[in-house]
């Protein structure tokens, strides 16, 4: 199977119109491969961003669980763009099903959010940008997907805490957050704060990760990883400091707040 029965290009400049001449499974084998093309005016701007319109616009209601479904296969993918946009895909799904509830059946959720949890945190190519590939993003679109599992699954949100912080301090890493990174995973982490019922010590408790992780630095210049979890963790003071647009902020925001200044007057000794 090729992408050859849409002409992607011819889409995006006619503006996205659904092909309706096309079953409904064939749309879904079709998105699949463009979805793991090394051409970004293919995968990126082309195949996911027509996806993400039709997935919201209800066109394809009938094939949600086949379009995660075959997302979520792609993130045992051999190529750092196919899994890279695989939690874009899922999100997409995650985000209709919640406006639409019985779209996707729970089991089906929990099968995506073990693949997905099995990936997240272990991926290595968390480059932002590739001069050739273009938009990669794992770390970033994880964090969107992160988001929208805390919708559907609340019961998952202090694993999902857990994952945010597991992905922040992987030690094995030689990419600094360049491309807003921190600012995504801050985001998400406020999201699933959140999902009604969290205790204050659940709402923090994840911090501890980071607290583990940071234990026993020192004098000298800061690994990568280090690097990228103070840049959350700022980035996730602001978040709680200002809000995100449009929602509450989190119940337990103060709680929060206060265990990320006490990580973060690691680096800042002269933090108040």
């Amino acid at each position: 199977m090729t992408a050859a029965l849409i002409d992607w290009p011819s889409l995006v400049a006619d503006g996205f119109p659904f092909p309706g001449h096309l079953p409904a499974s064939r749309l879904v084998d079709e998105l699949a491969v463009a979805l793991v093309s090394t051409d970004p005016g293919t995968r990126d701007d082309g195949a996911c961003t027509a996806a993400a319109r039709w997935i919201r616009e209800g066109r394809l209601d009938a094939v949600l669980e086949e379009l995660a479904d075959s997302a979520a296969g792609r993130f045992a993918h051999p190529e750092i763009q196919a899994r890279a946009f695989a939690p874009l895909i899922v999100c997409s799904v995650l985000t209709r099903a919640a406006g639409v509830p019985g779209l996707v059946s729970r089991q089906a959720a929990e099968h995506w959010y073990a693949a997905f949890s099995n990936w997240y945190p272990e991926e290595r190519d968390t480059r932002g940008w590739d001069d050739s590939l273009g938009w990669l993003h794992a770390v970033a679109h994880g964090a969107d997907a992160v988001a929208a599992f805390a919708k559907v699954l609340p019961h998952r949100r202090t694993d999902l805490l857990d994952l945010c912080a597991r992905r922040m301090t992987v030690p094995q890493t030689a990419y600094r957050y360049a491309q807003l990174e921190d600012a995504r995973l801050a985001r998400a982490v406020v999201r699933v704060l959140q999902a009604p019922g969290l205790t204050s010590e659940e709402a923090t408790g994840w911090l501890g990760v980071a607290a583990e992780a940071l234990k026993g630095g020192g004098p000298g210049p800061v690994p990568v990883w280090a690097f990228n979890t103070f840049a959350t963790l700022q980035s996730l003071h602001l978040h709680l400091a200002r809000g995100i647009a449009d929602e509450d902020v989190p119940p337990h925001a103060e709680a929060v707040a206060a265990r990320v200044a006490e990580l973060l007057r690691l680096p800042y000794y002269w933090l108040a």
